[in-house]
């Protein structure tokens, strides 16, 4: 009985050695797995929630989080420009807090307005068109680009001519989103720009954002100026609203205003709002003659020859009902808005404040509103708002945005799980010729590895020279200096024989291993000699016995040698870039060197995973052959 204790407690112990086996091997295993999952993780993400390290992304488990980050590339990584259109002051897009519930009323009256309402370009923008943060290619570009190819061709030399640009590659096409809110953003009338407006025309209007004019005026410029609290404001004002929401911008000046109120809408109309949302009274247009014939010395030749128009008089230059969007038209609009002092007469010319009104995407509608319900207490008691006044009627883009949302959450997530990849196939497909060289150098050097090494190796196992194991020691001693090291000599022996920016100095310096040779070496030895005098008296040559015999019994170690060599020339990036500085030469991993140089951190985990692929399906194709070498003779 004692006897079967004692065994039975030697059972128990080596059951808990396995156990604490299995633990340090679990342990192990999840230190190599969680960084990996950490890297994939980080690969789907953008400047919102780069910072945070989480194994599983939180915006595919949180209807919230990714809602907040739906809405930086809905508003192209400008949070000023949410603040302004949803007249809020947020800090953060990973700060929001804006997912919820939503006025379905409200959201299909927008709709409908928008249906019926003809807006000019310039008063929205479509949403993920760019990531100035994140440094990726969101999908609205990626359809801009396809929209370009369908229309121009896949050339692009046709493309930057017909619409005047100057891009180098398809992937250097970009949009730089302004906010058409402040006087020095003016609208651009290009042909790129207008190639632009056509595709933002096509985006669903929940893919975009109107620009707001109010929420401008109370985020940038009120608040900048008196700070976020409502009772600096009214302490300066001479005001008693209770919060910012009873802050608006009125249409016309202010006149039952305070004097600082009238000072804020003065200032903000003659020097900060851009001058398109600005409207002028035809009670305005002496004025506006006057100032022409003062900035145009009088001479109606020297206006029609800079507006390239034949009027006979200043009195026939009509008033604008739309300021125009370049040349010196624009330039005489805003002296006429902003003030001009003739420098000759030194008299002062501007058009009379009372006579300038707003006139905006926000004002538009709140008179559509108004119109179509009646008035304002009907209107807020059909779409069940708590509005009292004009004034309180603002664009409902909230709303429609979390609509679309909700609607469309399911591509809206792979949009962002797969952007930063495609963002690095883009990269590569049409940048260069990175993939080919790759191929064409990794094939290469596989070929001469499996040439060449087996050779010296078969030479020093088969003859049994005298100086084998010194030529053994001098191979083996090559591993002891750094690559580095031996990257200077071997450029200047290669430019000395002009094989620069070739495959030819890709692939000779490291043609033969020493180390490689060593192990091959080692493998032959163990090869059985019978085998070879046995074909040599069935009347086999040197070549069969090299390539049918030795070969053909080596492949487990030719397997390990072509990994090896395919992950040495797959990985090569600085002796490649050294040897080879013409762009045609650059390799796959010298063309991601520079994307990421250039892209977010997010791009260059997808970059780093994409360039993973490759050599982990060598391994598993090269893992079969080296454990069928290693399991079947242990079986036999």
């Amino acid at each position: 009985m004692a006897i079967i204790t004692q065994i039975g407690r030697k059972h128990w112990k080596v059951r808990l050695l396995f156990l604490g086996m299995y633990a340090f091997l679990i342990i192990g295993g999840a230190t190599m797995v969680y960084p990996f999952m950490l890297m994939l993780s980080g690969s789907t993400k953008s400047s919102m929630d780069i910072q945070f390290f989480d194994a599983f992304p939180r915006f595919l488990r949180d209807d919230a989080w990714m809602f907040s980050k739906h809405l930086e590339g809905l508003f192209n990584e400008r949070l000023q420009d949410l603040n302004a259109a949803y007249d809020l002051d947020e800090i953060a897009f990973n700060k929001l807090n804006l997912y919820g519930a939503h006025n379905a009323k409200l959201a299909d009256a927008w709709t409908e307005f928008l249906d019926g309402t003809e807006l000019p370009w310039y008063s929205f923008s479509g949403g993920y068109l760019n990531t100035q943060l994140s440094k990726t290619i969101p999908s609205s570009l990626r359809n801009f680009k396809k929209m370009l190819k369908q229309q121009y061709g896949s050339e692009l030399e046709t493309v930057n001519r017909q619409l005047e640009t100057e891009f180098v590659g398809w992937y250097s096409i970009f949009i730089n989103v302004p906010s058409y809110l402040m006087r020095r953003e003016k609208p651009m009338d290009t042909r790129f720009n207008s190639v632009l407006n056509e595709f933002q025309a096509t985006l669903p209007y929940g893919m975009r954002y109107y620009f707001s004019p109010q929420g401008f005026y109370k985020k940038q410029f009120l608040k900048t100026q008196y700070s976020q609290d409502i009772k600096l404001y009214n302490s300066s004002h001479g005001t008693s609203y209770g919060s910012w929401d009873e802050v608006v911008l009125p249409r016309r000046y202010p006149e039952n205003g305070t004097a600082k109120e009238k000072e804020d809408w003065t200032n903000y109309v003659r020097g900060t709002v851009a001058l398109h949302w600005l409207r002028v009274d035809a009670e305005a247009t002496p004025f506006f003659h006057e100032l022409l014939k003062a900035r145009h010395q009088n001479n109606i030749r020297n206006l029609n020859r800079l507006y390239e128009t034949n009027y006979t008089s200043f009195e026939e230059v009509p008033l604008w009902q739309e300021p125009p969007l370049s040349g010196m038209a624009l330039t005489d609009w805003d002296s006429f808005i902003t003030g001009y002092k003739d420098p000759v007469s030194g008299k002062f010319y501007e058009v009379p404040i009372k006579m300038v009104r707003f006139e905006s995407p926000e004002t538009m509608f709140q008179d559509w509103i108004v119109k179509k319900h009646g008035s304002v207490e009907q209107a807020a008691a059909s779409l069940n708002m708590p509005w009292t006044r004009v004034a309180d009627i603002k664009m409902p883009q909230l709303d429609l945005h979390l609509s679309y949302f909700k609607d469309n959450m399911r591509s809206l997530r792979w949009e962002f799980v797969t952007r930063n990849y495609r963002a690095v196939a883009d990269y590569m497909m049409f940048h260069g010729r990175g993939i080919y060289n790759t191929v064409v150098y990794c094939s290469l050097a596989i070929l001469t590895a499996l040439l060449i090494n087996p050779l010296a190796a078969y030479a020093m196992s088969r003859y049994k020279m005298p100086s084998s194991y010194k030529i053994l020691l001098f191979l083996m001693s090559t591993m002891a200096f750094p690559s580095m090291v031996t990257a200077i000599p071997s450029f200047i022996m290669l430019r000395q024989f002009n094989l620069l920016n070739t495959f030819a100095a890709l692939i000779l310096p490291g043609m033969a291993n020493g180390y490689s040779i060593f192990l091959l070496k080692g493998f032959f030895d163990s090869l059985p000699q019978e085998l070879y005098e046995s074909a040599q008296l069935d009347g086999a040559n040197e070549w069969v016995l090299f390539w049918q015999i030795t070969m053909g019994l080596s492949k487990p170690i030719l397997a390990v040698i072509a990994l090896g060599a395919f992950t040495a020339a797959y990985s090569n990036f600085m002796f490649a870039f050294v040897t080879c500085q013409d762009r045609k030469m650059w390799t796959m991993m010298v063309w991601l060197y520079e994307l990421q140089q250039s892209s977010g951190q997010a791009v260059m985990y997808a970059s780093l995973v994409i360039a993973a692929i490759p050599t982990f399906l060598i391994f598993l194709f090269c893992q079969n052959i080296i454990m069928r070498g290693i399991v079947v003779p242990s079986e036999k």
